[in-house]
């Protein structure tokens, strides 16, 4: 039988590392593709900004261990076309998720939230101006989207079929849903606002507004100023009855010492109209 020797043997064989390379970069691949952040994208139009807002952004943040978190959010004309009018402009609510930089303090086991730019915990990571109203294969691509995370209450869209705006990210796998804080609504907010107009009114117009700038009629401006000053003297009133409470009350614990006093008090009175008197007839 040949020999093969082993000059030949060594030339044969290769190097560890040659073998490993494809491996190598395979494994190399993979943990880039682990440690890349899970692109998360939530939506809305995120009017009056509120802690229901925050917290539903905390969710979708926080639904992977390291979350890349883009919010998209429309832009007025689309959101006057399908939903109604805003109060904030669409910079102003651009600028409310821009500045969603939040982290939790708990005060007296009460958790606060404190904005602060320094050792702050940014949730929200890009902000997507302008964002489609229903969500397309092309823009998912574009934007290289994971998964949408929203509550799951079935959202209209443009057909005016009551389709769900919603219903091609869930067919697909990528929808992930948060959940809805109870009591805090946009809608809820403007209706409490409403429900108190007059009083907010009658607020900016103590504070130096004009009637004009309220959007208010001059009829509407002198019932509420009337309204005004009719509550700060039932507030005089009531003050009074409450210091005559008090009197009298101190004047069934103390009754000679309240006697001691009333007598002080009306002697001081005489006294001053004594003077006072004294002076009108010096002028005169």
């Amino acid at each position: 039988m040949a020999r093969v020797s082993n000059a030949k043997k060594r030339q044969g064989a290769k190097p560890a590392s040659a073998l490993s390379s494809t491996d190598t970069s395979t494994a190399a691949k993979r943990k880039a593709e682990d440690d890349r952040p899970v692109r998360v994208y939530a939506d809305g139009i995120f009017d009056l900004f509120h802690f229901g807002h925050a917290r539903a952004l905390e969710q979708a943040k926080m639904l992977f261990p390291n979350t890349y978190l883009l919010v998209g959010c429309c832009n007025d004309e689309l959101t006057y076309r399908y939903k109604g009018k805003t109060v904030m402009t669409q910079e102003e609510r651009y600028e409310s998720l821009r500045h969603c930089k939040l982290v939790n303090i708990y005060i007296h086991s009460f958790p606060v939230i404190y904005l602060s730019n320094d050792f702050c915990f940014r949730w929200v990571d890009e902000v997507i101006p302008d964002a489609p109203w229903v969500l397309t294969q092309e823009f998912i691509d574009k934007h290289q989207i994971d998964y949408v995370a929203h509550d799951a209450l079935p959202y209209a869209d443009t057909s005016g079929t009551a389709n769900d705006v919603y219903e091609f990210v869930k067919k697909i796998g990528k929808f992930k849903e948060t959940k809805r804080t109870d009591g805090v609504s946009t809608s809820d907010l403007i209706m409490r606002i409403l429900k108190d107009y007059n009083q907010y009114v009658m607020r900016n117009l103590a504070r130096g507004y004009s009637r004009k700038d309220l959007g208010v009629s001059y009829v509407k401006e002198k019932q509420l100023q009337v309204n005004m000053k009719i509550n700060k003297l039932r507030e005089t009133v009531k003050a009074h009855q409450e210091k005559l409470q008090t009197v009298a009350k101190t004047a069934g614990l103390n009754h000679e010492e309240w006697l001691a006093n009333a007598d002080r008090w009306v002697a001081g009175f005489l006294e001053k109209f004594e003077q006072h008197c004294h002076n009108m007839v010096y002028f005169l």
